[in-house]
């Protein structure tokens, strides 16, 4: 960056080390031109003692992409069906693979040659129009889009100094590296020529490696029910064989629309013959696809990058041992040397896990018998289609060589998970099974945006639900003091309603008391009351009750 703004003699003609005392840098690098003066300065003084070297790189790639990453990752995701150029993408870009990078410095430091300035980058002239659409095809859907420059800036994942490079114009040529050391290069031609080596470094790196399975299993087990909860735990892509079939119909007349009808080549040709291929096939089995042309597009489709680059879940395919050897054959399996061998081509799409449910019969009928009927017709469950489709899958299953036997020859690892529930918990502890077998995800994990909002919408929900708690709370309490104020109120009615029965009682036991006292008592007390008074005996108590005794009424 420190030569961005520098002007060649000659539009064609490269910088090389002899131009460095003319370089001009970008207004931004300023900083970085004293930096490398004062460097030089400090290693001129007594350069037996102390030699100081500045090497000016070209933007380094390789492992971790460094400025490319962002068109990696975003081509590596696949979200994008095209790939941004910001600017007219015609600037050459000066490269140098990390490791080729290091050597540069390792044999610096080892010979100690007498030029203090050495430019270090790759033999290539690519543009960064070429870069993107290199890393598009390798990773990505092959389409580039420029856009304006103004555009990177509204990029989060870009920084200003990033924005500078990938704008940056140079032709530059390392003449010392190539006169002064015999550097054995990784990427001498450049990024592009070694497009696949990088992308595979880029991969192996950062961890961005491929899950591939496969789901086997009678009709009815729940293959497409578990095919779908693994590939939205991994971020794999679903693979089934009817939308693989629409998806290449159309992708094929797509292409035929887009292409120029005078331009006529092999490409297009190809294309129509595919197409017709496909259609015909259908015609002549009755909307099905001849087994060779069904192999050939489920291929072609676990071939594709984004198959490639996050995996796949093969739901319900292959179905025989022949449909799995021609659909992962090679030229290598059948060496004379090592038959089974698997070749670099069948690595690219062999799974590396194989689901096999099963169940038995009288569950799977009494699964179909309870579907909902637009389900019936949806998959095809009708009663003799799926007794006939059951019965085909247990007579396959009962040759000598079978797709479990196909893949167990070539050690790929089985995992045989038997279905007796439709219980969510049974079925959430088969997933756990395979988790724990595959292991970890192999993706990008998520963006600091991506990890801010969902801590946002943690914290919202947690939110949500303690207000949630503490109005069902507030309506509990409401409820039970209500509750306590009715108890309370029917025991103070009850309480009431006891006390008057109580007094009433009292009252009617007092009015016969008050009768019988007043009728038989009350007449002889006054009268004894009287003679004790008009006797004044010397003990009136004693007195008055021998009168009552004597004059008792009811004595006999």
């Amino acid at each position: 960056m420190t030569w961005t703004c520098s002007k060649p003699d000659h539009p064609e003609l490269p910088f090389n080390n002899d131009n460095f005392r003319r370089r001009r840098a970008h207004p931004n690098f300023t900083q970085h031109i004293d930096l490398e003066k004062r460097v030089v300065k400090l290693g001129k003084t007594n350069r037996a003692l102390f030699s100081t070297y500045v090497v000016a790189s070209g933007l380094q790639y390789g492992m971790g992409e460094q400025l490319f990453h962002f068109f990696f990752k975003t081509a590596w995701l696949g979200q994008e069906q095209e790939i941004p150029v910001y600017g007219d993408g015609n600037n050459f870009i000066p490269t140098i693979h990390i490791n080729d990078l290091a050597s540069v410095i390792q044999n610096v430091i080892e010979h100690q040659p007498e030029p203090y300035y050495l430019l270090a980058v790759d033999n290539s002239n690519n543009t960064m129009e070429d870069i993107v659409k290199a890393v598009a095809s390798a990773l990505g859907p092959g389409k580039v889009r420029k856009k304006p420059f103004e555009e990177a800036f509204l990029t989060q994942e870009l920084s200003v100094m990033e924005i500078d490079c990938m704008l940056a114009n140079l032709r530059m040529e390392a003449v010392h590296l190539q006169e002064l050391f015999s550097i054995n290069w990784v990427c001498g031609s450049g990024l592009v020529e070694n497009i696949e080596l990088v992308v595979e470094e880029y991969r192996q790196t950062r961890g961005l490696l491929p899950i591939r399975l496969c789901v086997l299993g009678p009709p009815a087990v729940g293959k497409t029910t578990m095919s779908k909860q693994i590939c939205e735990h991994y971020k794999l892509h679903h693979i089934t064989l009817k939308d693989t079939i629409s998806e290449s119909i159309s992708q094929l007349e797509d292409d035929m629309k887009n292409a120029d009808p005078d331009a006529e080549n092999d490409s297009s040709a190809e294309t129509r013959e595919l197409l017709k291929s496909l259609k015909d096939s259908m015609e002549q089995h009755g909307g099905v696809l001849d087994e060779q042309v069904l192999v050939k597009v489920v291929k072609q489709k676990l071939m594709s990058n984004p198959c490639r680059n996050q995996g796949f879940v093969l739901d319900s395919f292959p179905r025989t041992y022949e449909q799995a050897k021609e659909l992962f054959y090679t030229e290598d399996e059948e060496s004379a040397d090592e038959p089974s061998q698997v070749s670099s081509h069948s690595k690219r799409i062999m799974p590396e896990l194989v689901l096999c449910l099963d169940a038995s019969d009288a569950f799977l009928k009494d699964r179909v018998m309870n579907l909902p009927e637009r389900l019936v017709q949806e998959r095809n469950y009708g009663q003799e289609h799926f007794l006939l489709r059951l019965a085909r899958y247990r007579e396959n299953n009962l040759e000598e060589e079978t797709v479990v036997n196909y893949f167990d020859e070539l050690d790929i690892p089985l995992l045989f998970l038997e279905i007796t529930s439709n219980n969510e918990p049974d079925c959430l502890l088969l997933l756990q099974k395979v988790f724990d077998m595959v292991g970890q995800p192999r993706n990008y994990g998520s963006s600091s945006q991506e990890v801010e909002e969902e801590e946002r919408r943690k914290a919202e929900g947690r939110m949500r639900r303690e207000a949630q708690e503490k109005a069902e709370e507030e309506r509990r309490e409401a409820e039970e003091a209500r509750h306590r104020a009715a108890r309370w109120q029917e025991w103070t009615e009850g309480l009431e309603e006891v006390r008057q029965q109580e007094e009433e009682l009292l009252e009617a036991h007092s009015v016969q008391m008050r009768s019988y006292l007043m009728e038989h008592v009350m007449p002889t007390l006054t009268q004894g009351l009287i003679e004790c008074c008009t006797a004044s005996p010397p003990d009136p108590v004693d007195f008055l009750a021998e009168f009552l005794l004597k004059n008792n009424p009811f004595s006999y």
